[in-house]
Parts: C-alpha cells; structure tokens; sequence
C-alpha cells in the first residue's frame, strides 16, 4: 500500500535528521490535499523549494506514470529543485532504485516504469522558454515572479501570456501549483486566488501592527495583541526594541517614554522561533532596503520590493464634486466645505490612437491652504479635432475638453506642445472661443521622469495631495504606483498629465467661463490675471 505524503516526507526527514516545524507540517498535509489549481504563499527563508522535491518524489512513488513540469523564474532556478528531486528519489527508503544511473539530464528525466518515452516525468524549465510541445499531470511555477519580470506592466504581461500555455500543456484533470512570495502591488499570486484557487498563506509573524500615523505625537498605543517582537525603522535604521528598557508594556497597551517618530512594526507569533531568533530577525530587518520589501517578503503583502518613489496610498480620497455659490454680490467654489481659491487644467496631447499613447487631461483644484485636489484624470480619444460641412468643429478630443471647461468652470488650460500637441492649441482655441477660458502653451524641456518627481514627491511626503475617488480608480494609480525613474519606456501619461498640472501656479482669474447675460462677468476666485483668449466680435 502506498503511503500518503505527510508518511513519505516524515520519512525522509528521519533519514535528514530534521527538526521539522509546525509551519512545515502545515505545507505538507495542505500539498497532499490541495486542490486542482492552488497557490502557497510563504515567507523567506521557509524552506518551500525543498519541500517541493520530496513532494516531486512521492507524486512519482505514487504513480511511475506522473509528469510534472516544474518552471521557476530561469532554466538555472529550476534545475536547482530537480536535481533535489532526483536526490530523495535515490536515496529515500521508498523510491531507491527508481532513477536508473546516467539517464536523462537535469533539465528532463524519467523514473523506472515510467510509459510516455515522448514527455519525461520532470521536465524542469524557466519560465520565459519555450515548453510549447511538453504534456504534463501538474505544472508548478517556483517563484516565478521576481523582480527582473515584473518591472512594469508589460513585463507582467509576457509573464501571464507564459503561464497561460500551461493550461494547453495540461493533460484533463491536471494540476496548477503556485509557490513563492509577492513582489508587486499587482501580484501573480491574488490573480491567481482570485480565480477561486486552493491558497495557504504562512506569514513569518500571525499577528501584525503598524504604528505610523501619529508617531510623532503619540506615546500610548493601544494594541490588538500582546507584541513579541517591537521593530523601529527599516534598513540602516531598523532597531529591535526591548520590552522595559525601550518600552513598557501595560495589557495591551504600548508605552514609549517620548513619541518614537518613525514606522513602528508590533508583531506575534513567530512561525519558526527556532530559526527566526531576535539576532537573526534583527539582521534581516537591517538588511532590507525598504518596509515594502520586507511586507511582500516576510508578511506576504502584495507591494513592490523596490524603493517605491511615488506611493499613491498617500494621497487622500474625496468624492464631493465642486460647487459655485453666490452670496452677496460675491461668486466663490466651494469643495465640500473648503473653498477653492485656484484651478489647473493640463493636457498633455496625443492623437487618441488604442495603442499610442493616451492623450491625458488634468484639473487640478487648490485651496487656501495650499492643498491641491486631483479632480479629474482622463483620456481623450479620437481625432484632435472633427469638422462639419461648414469647416467648425463639432467633434474631437478639443469638444471633450469645452465640455469638462464648462462643467467645472476652468479658467485656463495648458496644453503641452511637445510632440503632437504642437497643433492642440490653435484648435482648443477655436472650440473654446466665446467660452472666455484661456489657452496656454507649454514646451517642457526637462527630462519627463524627474517632472513627475518634482511635481509629486512633496505633495505625497506632506500629504497635501487629494484625488477624487474617480481618479484614484481609473489609470493613474497604477502608473503611479509602478512608476519607475530609471525607465525611459513606461505608461505614464496620466501622472504626467498630473504632473503637469501640480507644477503650474494656481490661477486665481476671477470670471466664469460662460458669456455673461447681464450683470457682468461674475468671480468664483479671490484673483485675477490675464491669458489669451478667443472671443467672438
């Protein structure tokens, strides 16, 4: 009778002399039970690849005729845990003798008995070539998301388009596994959960809190556990504090002598305490370049591992639209009950095209205080500008725009004429003329990835950037959050929009863009100033 997997694994770790954790027995009953298409995520360090091998060896123990193909992130990856495979197979109680010697290679071999002569049990393959012509019983992905595919949206494309040949690889009844951590905000592995896939997630610490917010202030913080663990900072300035010389603990209250002004990290239930002592959590703490890093890596979050110069999670939502009143002889905008003292319309011009680039216009709202609210973030599409029989314009990206002019009452708009936004200008003018909104034209000179950073760093470090809730759901939160300043090539046409709009001066004009019927032109801003403008004599 053959013996089921956690036996198989027990076994052999016998035979390794292994302390095995709770953590690792909990992969091994869930492999031995997991689902047709499952993803298991767990931190750093877990030891996942090589409980993969003595589950490869046991699915072969189990039927001579099994075929996996196992893809890791590079050819090199991958033939790391067939080799492990092929090692418990020679030397496991159960499986010696299965591997005939000097037969098959790392990259493809067969087990004694095995009948396909065609596709070998284990065929061991990055993740970028080519396995076209394979047939597989299960196809596992080790890793397969790393940093060096998944810098940009593009890249995480081509990853999805490999991953889908192996729906075709598979023979009916197949299987799909997933093991690794997340590396990205838009991770592989919530995909694939999201399609209804058997998923077990161990994170290092069960239990998690992050004090940020008002750690400046604050000296108490009520938590929602006891903490084991008290980490300040990260990388160069990562501290692991001790319990009554750093701080004091009172129930689950937290006690600092002075606000510790900087990230504070509260964590229980280390899942390998043998392993993860404090010298070596200390050390890996230190060693990790960002908090992302370490979220994706230990907590199993989805967040980019790099150093992310544009967090989009620190702009501030609303979803009140802007208001015009009018109260003694006065006309003021009002956002909720902020009032809004200048606007910033900013269009960054291309020709519409599905695969070009999007033609992305800005409104960016300010108050009093210096606050600016992102109020609309949107792509135009088509012609620049479409004519009718009498040669006026009655269509086109400048149309959308006179209609947003008037809905929102903008006073001005700058269009970029780099490129093909030389020509945008004369026909917004047109399409705006009797609106008594200005047109004015921009040539940007400076290099485009340190514009964006210019314009947005401060806003975000501060806080002082809102967005409406249609803006943080549309394009720009992805660009932004995937927004790389090394990179030439990347979609960005909306935070440059954005952008755009943030680095210009608040105008402060004080009419309303309509053609008055009386009573003169009425003034929503405390200021005034002059543009050009087209008018009809």
């Amino acid at each position: 009778m053959n013996v089921s997997f956690p036996a198989f694994f027990h076994m052999w770790s016998e035979r390794m002399r292994w302390d095995v954790p709770d953590c690792h027995w909990i992969a091994v009953n869930w492999l031995a039970s997991r689902g047709d298409l499952a993803v298991l995520r767990c931190f750093r360090g877990f030891g996942k690849s090589t409980i993969l091998g003595v589950y490869n060896a046991w699915r072969y123990y189990d039927n001579r005729n099994y075929r996996i193909l196992h893809q890791s992130e590079s050819d090199p990856t991958a033939y790391k845990t067939s080799r492990d495979t092929q090692n418990v197979i020679r030397n496991h109680p159960l499986t010696r003798g299965m591997l005939p010697d000097r037969q098959g290679t790392v990259e493809q071999w067969w087990v004694e008995g095995a009948e396909d002569f065609r596709n070998a049990s284990m065929y061991a393959k990055g993740i970028l070539s080519n396995v076209t012509s394979a047939r597989a019983d299960e196809c596992q992905n080790d890793d397969v998301e790393v940093p060096k595919n998944i810098t940009t949206p593009e890249a995480r494309e081509k990853l999805r388009y490999r991953l889908e040949e192996q729906t075709h690889i598979l023979v009916p009844g197949g299987k799909k596994l997933f093991i690794g951590t997340p590396h990205t905000h838009d991770s592989l592995y919530d995909e694939v959960e999201s399609m209804g896939a058997d998923c077990l997630t161990i994170p290092l610490f069960a239990q998690a809190h992050r004090i940020e917010e008002d750690a400046a202030t604050r000296t108490h913080y009520e938590l929602p556990f006891t903490p084991e663990f008290v980490f300040i900072g990260i990388h160069k300035g990562a501290r692991l504090l001790q319990q009554d010389v750093d701080y004091r603990l009172s129930g689950n209250v937290i006690v600092f002598s002075e606000p510790p002004d900087t990230l504070v990290d509260c964590y229980a239930g280390c899942a390998w305490l043998d392993r993860f002592d404090r010298a070596e959590l200390l050390k890996r703490r230190g060693e990790t370049r960002t908090i992302n890093a370490w979220d994706s890596q230990y907590q199993l979050h989805s967040k980019p591992v790099g150093l992310v110069r544009l967090n989009p999670d620190r702009i501030r939502e609303y979803a009140v639209e802007p208001e015009i009143r009018f109260g003694n002889g006065v006309c003021t905008m009002w956002l909720g009950n902020v009032q809004i003292v200048g606007a910033v319309a900013y269009w960054d011009v291309a020709l519409g095209k599905i695969k070009g680039d999007a033609s992305a216009f800005s409104l960016i709202l300010t108050d009093a205080r210096g606050h600016l609210y992102w109020h609309v973030c949107r792509g135009l599409s088509g012609e620049l500008a479409e004519f009718d029989g009498d040669d006026k314009i009655s269509g086109g990206q400048v149309i959308e725009i006179k209609e947003l002019v008037m809905k929102y009452q903008i006073p001005r708009v700058i269009v970029e004429v780099n490129g093909p936004g030389g020509f945008a200008p004369k026909l917004l003018r047109q399409a705006l003329k009797g609106s008594g909104c200005g047109v004015t034209e921009e040539f940007s000179v400076i290099n485009k990835q340190k514009r964006i950073l210019d314009a947005f760093e401060a806003p975000l470090s501060t806080k002082f950037l809102w967005a409406h809730t249609e803006v943080l759901d549309g394009p720009m939160y992805d660009q932004m959050r995937d927004f790389n300043p090394l990179l030439k090539n990347q979609p960005d046409d909306y935070i440059d929009s954005g952008a755009g709009g943030i680095s210009q001066t608040p105008v402060r004009i004080g009419k309303i863009v309509r053609i008055s019927t009386g009573g003169g032109r009425q003034n929503w801003q405390p200021g005034d100033g002059s543009y050009e403008v087209a008018v009809n004599y």
